[in-house]
Order: C-alpha cells, then structure tokens, then sequence
C-alpha cells in the first residue's frame, strides 16, 4: 500500500530544518533513519502534509566528550553505537543494548534520536538512556532545551517534543571508577522488541559495597521505568546474586505492565523481577572486575 501524498523537504542545516518544521507544525514529521516513520507511512497510520528529511544535517552526527560527559548526536546510527565506534566506546551500556536492536539491515539505518523521539516502551534505547540518567537536547524556534530522560518520555509513543522542535543529541554522564553495566532482555525471537528488558549501571565503592545502582525496565508499562526503590535498598550492600535478590523480592516494581497477545501483565511482572536480578548481578560483577 503506498503512502498517502505528502511535500518532501531536505534542509542542508540545522537552522533551516527548525525553521520548516516551525512554519509547518503538526502538519510535518521529520525522518531520520526512516525505521519507524516509513513503516507508519506506508501503512497509513501517520498521515503528515509534509516530511523533513534530516539526512543531509551532519552537525547532528557529532560525537563528543566534554569532561564527564558523552554527547552523541541524534544522527548517530545504531550500528555505530554497536561497534562502540570512537568515544561511544565509554558508553559499553549503548553497545550492548544497540547490538539486540532489530537486525544488522535495521542498525545500518536506525538511528538514536529516531529511536528516543518515537518513544516505543518496549526499545531498548529509550530505557538505556533512563538507566544512564540521559538528558535530552532538543532545539525549537523558542531556543534550545534540555530535558532530563524522566521527563522527556511521556507516555505511549508521546514524549516532551512540541510540534517545532527537533531532537539534536543526547547527553550522558560517564561512567566512574568501578563501575558495570549489563542488559539482560527477553523477547521472542533476536530481534525482536523486548516483551521485557532491564538496563542496570552499578557503582562499587573500594570497598566493594554499592555505591549507587540504576535499573531501568523496558516493556513494563507505557514509558521506560525506573525501580527506585530497589535501587536506594542496594547502597551499601555488597551486591552478591543472593543479595540483590532478596532485595529485588521484597522492594515493590514502579512497573504497570499490560497484557496483550505476547505476553500477560502477570508474566511481565514476573520477568522484570528475575531479569532485574540478573542484570544487577552481572552489572556488579563487571564493577568487581575493575579491582580496587
């Protein structure tokens, strides 16, 4: 099925790309990496007056370290953050949870800003860039904004972008000293989106006790979502297997799982519970690999 008629638009800057999507509001969509928006297109479930084609931007396919922290454009294919290419390298967290992105075909093409501003609950980089405790850079006519992760997902498919602006990079703090990273990811086939997914970032102390844990959880309600309190029972500890699970037991999950044909919220419930564990677990372990 084709997609509806729609005016195609290519701006050669930053500038003239806000500018268009200004005059044209809610009429216009942008397209980046095309993996969400063509399939939408082509099935006739978005229905813009124009599209903003941002292939040609490429001040939006910068990746910088400024001192403790990593800004990587919006541009930035999934298959670089993959590979770790340049200074996402500090970032193992993006390599890991870009490698279960679709396949190497949806890689090559997707891209992060594409993928944080369609907001899918169940994609890895929106959850990834929750565990990171990322902070979006968007730039609208008004100016330009930075919007910490928590707020930037709003709900199903919704984030804090208004009609003028566009995603131009995300920021995140870089790892310290003894500190892990881990995805553990349950879908059903490779592939495929998470039906639940955790992200965790542990931080040990020279002691090897926590001294600070994220965990994010993807699938497991209409935005990527934080268990804050499993993370503030962890500080402290020292994070053995039987540890964390025993405090992932008895924390409750901030979590609103749905049911539908994959899975029932019950089951997601569940996952989330053992697949938190283990990615706290190997998180820990690969902080404990750094030594004192």
């Amino acid at each position: 099925m084709p997609a509806v008629p729609f005016d195609y638009h290519a701006p050669a800057t930053l500038a003239e790309a806000v500018s268009l999507l200004g005059s044209l509001g809610e009429d216009a969509k942008p397209l980046a990496g095309g993996q969400s928006l063509l399939p939408l297109l082509t099935l006739r479930l978005v229905r813009p007056r124009a599209v903003v084609d941002l292939h040609r931007l490429d001040e939006l396919r910068a990746v910088r370290r400024d001192g403790g922290t990593l800004e990587v454009g919006a541009l930035v294919r999934h298959r670089a953050l993959e590979r770790g290419e340049g200074p996402l390298v500090l970032c193992p967290l993006l390599q890991e949870a870009a490698a279960l992105i679709g396949n190497v075909r949806v890689r090559a093409l997707g891209t992060i800003g594409g993928s944080l501003a369609h907001a899918d609950p169940a994609a890895e980089l929106p959850a990834a860039v929750r565990a990171l405790d990322g902070t979006i850079l968007v730039q609208g006519a008004a100016g330009a904004r930075a919007i910490p992760a928590e707020e930037f997902f709003a709900g199903l498919l919704t984030t804090a972008l208004r009609p003028d602006e566009l995603l131009t990079a995300v920021r995140l703090p870089l790892p310290g000293p003894r500190t892990g990273h881990a995805v553990e990811e349950f879908s059903r086939r490779a592939g495929d989106f998470a039906i639940v997914a955790a992200f965790a970032v542990v931080q040990l102390d020279a002691a090897g006790r926590v001294a600070a844990a994220r965990v994010a959880l993807a699938g497991c309600g209409p935005t990527p979502r934080r268990l804050d309190a499993v993370e503030r029972a962890l500080v402290g500890l020292a994070p053995s297997e039987e540890e964390i699970r025993r405090v992932v037991a008895h924390r409750p999950l901030e979590i609103e799982p749905d049911s539908d044909v994959h899975a029932s919220a019950a089951y997601r419930r569940h996952l989330a519970g053992v697949l938190t564990v283990r990615a706290l677990a190997r998180a820990a372990a690969g902080a404990r690999a750094f030594g004192p």
